[in-house]
């Protein structure tokens, strides 16, 4: 046994905590909705990614029943070797179509999406040029490819052109640009119609990850893409079933269908990973079909009215916010030890939020990162600013 390794890992354990950089996990005694429980309380959840609250819905739960009961608990296999049922077939169809794609591939998770595309579609002669915030799955997995990497700051557009220009100018034989849709620590949305005219102009691929959007954003919820009017021009969109369709798990690559069928042969997550459950895919094949009818347009517009409802009244306590639509909504509090304070005042008042600091954001960035969703009501709304102001006086933030 190596005793000076578990020392080594107290000590860090400690010197985190004593940094206020641990985070906590606070354990839920009832399913993920608008108000969940929490050690015996029932309180206002400002945090979840279950956008269109769907994630208690009776209909995906009885799809996840019938789905359980009709295919079994699970595959027991890889896709290639045995893992393969109908139902993941229809899932793929599903998420193709509603995306505007030929094809698509699951994965056991939207990190293992990400984390297989790279090395699966680019050698050593190919280039990545990556937002400089892109989320960490996309960063691991540009690491994994022998493709040369570059990174141009934010949704800086100007920077992304001349890293373009650099890149082409040295003969790559093919560049794929990749880009959160929606950059989830900050709420902002990426210029993919610029990003588009980019790539176009210099031959490029784009990619982008929808987690953050997929179900939700832009007409008929079908992503940044439509959003900022681009759908059809983007070569591959990443996203998940753990947010805003089904609240489940599973990941997904829609594209061209060459780019899927290598990607079968090729994605190392996809090759040796289980196939997903029945009851994943059948919540999110029910997810996908709300988000595509008219109730999918109404919780899109109660996100949207939430949104700007809390925006209005944190604006007019005082609090410092980052700008945005999003429903992703930062309350900006700069130092780690009052994000975790402020979250820990907040649940005991009764809302959940949790603080958000290094590494997951950078240092001198902490912040409470709140999420609306179509679970909530104005009254929960309200009555969750109403708490976040007074402890906000109560701490001096405002």
């Amino acid at each position: 046994m190596d005793l000076q390794f578990y020392e080594r890992i107290q000590r860090d354990l400690r010197e985190m905590e004593a940094a206020g950089l641990l985070k906590p996990e606070r354990v839920l005694t009832t399913p993920q909705g608008g108000v969940v429980g929490i050690k015996g309380r029932q309180v206002i959840n400002l945090c979840a990614n279950n956008y269109l609250g769907l994630a208690n819905d009776p209909r995906v739960i009885d799809a996840a029943i019938e789905a359980t009961r009709r295919w079994g608990a699970g595959p027991a296999s890889v896709r290639f070797i045995c893992g393969t049922q109908e139902i993941h077939k229809e899932l793929e169809h599903a998420i193709a179509d509603y995306l505007g794609f030929e094809d698509a591939i699951l994965f056991a998770a939207a990190f293992d999406a990400n984390g297989g595309v790279f090395e699966a579609l680019l050698g050593e002669n190919d280039a990545i040029v990556s937002d400089s915030l892109n989320h960490a799955s996309i960063i691991d997995g540009v690491r994994l490819s022998k493709a040369r990497r570059y990174r141009y700051a934010t949704n800086e557009m100007d920077a992304l052109e001349r890293i373009l220009k650099k890149v082409r100018s040295e003969g790559a034989r093919s560049i794929l640009v990749v880009t959160d849709g929606v950059f989830s620590m900050d709420g902002t949305i990426a210029q993919l119609d610029v990003i588009a005219s980019l790539a176009e102009r210099y031959e490029a691929l784009t990619m982008v990850d929808d987690c953050h959007a997929s179900g939700f954003i832009g007409m008929g919820g079908r992503g940044t893409a439509a959003l900022c009017g681009v759908e059809g021009r983007i070569d591959l969109i990443t996203g998940t079933f753990g947010k805003a369709l089904g609240g489940a798990m599973g990941g997904f690559v829609a594209a061209r269908q060459p780019v899927v069928d290598l990607l079968r042969q090729r994605a190392r997550p996809y090759l040796f990973s289980n196939a997903l459950t029945p009851a994943v895919c059948g919540v999110s094949i029910a997810a996908i079909d709300i988000a595509g009818s008219s109730d999918g347009d109404k919780r899109r517009d109660r996100i949207r009215h939430n949104t700007q409802l809390f925006r209005q009244h944190m604006t007019e306590a005082g609090f410092e916010l980052l700008p945005g639509e999003h429903p992703i909504i930062p309350v900006m509090l700069h130092e780690a030890s009052l994000a975790q304070t402020m979250s820990a005042e907040l649940l005991e008042a009764g809302v959940l939020a949790s603080g958000f600091y290094f590494p997951v954001v950078p240092e001198g960035k902490a912040r409470i990162r709140t999420q609306m969703s179509a679970s909530l009501t104005v009254e929960q709304i309200e009555k969750a600013a109403d708490i976040f102001t007074d402890i906000g006086h109560k701490l001096g933030i405002i």
